[in-house]
């Protein structure tokens, strides 16, 4: 019986069991000088534009490091950091929040739109 495999990131692993348990993973809250927000509009070359939870409307970038890595659509929500100058108006994406994570943010108070 031949064994189907799963290629990720250049190594083969196993096919996952049906019995095996759920995962488990801690959401990440915001910190001191973190905002979560949704974004509502892509601007293109890795600027987003999100409503963020103060109630201000950000444009926000996406950082190399986290441009190939994670997609980021419309209506996602996100954390970010806004600029020590231009607070009000430019920040920096540091997180994207799965569909999962965002109903937890929302039922615990953390997102207010």
């Amino acid at each position: 019986m031949l064994k189907s495999y799963y290629i990720f990131g250049g190594e083969y692993l196993s096919k996952p069991n049906q019995n095996q348990q759920q995962e488990y993973r801690r959401v990440r809250t915001p910190k001191k000088g973190e905002i979560p927000g949704v974004v509502e509009q892509i601007m293109g070359h890795g600027k987003l534009k999100v409503r963020c939870a103060d109630g201000n409307i950000r444009m926000t970038r996406i950082p190399g490091k986290m441009k190939k890595r994670i997609w980021i659509r419309e209506g996602d929500v996100i954390l970010v950091k806004p600029w020590d100058f231009q607070a009000d108006e430019k920040a920096d994406v540091i997180w994207r929040y799965t569909k999962t994570e965002s109903n937890w943010l929302e039922r615990k108070g953390y997102l207010k739109m």
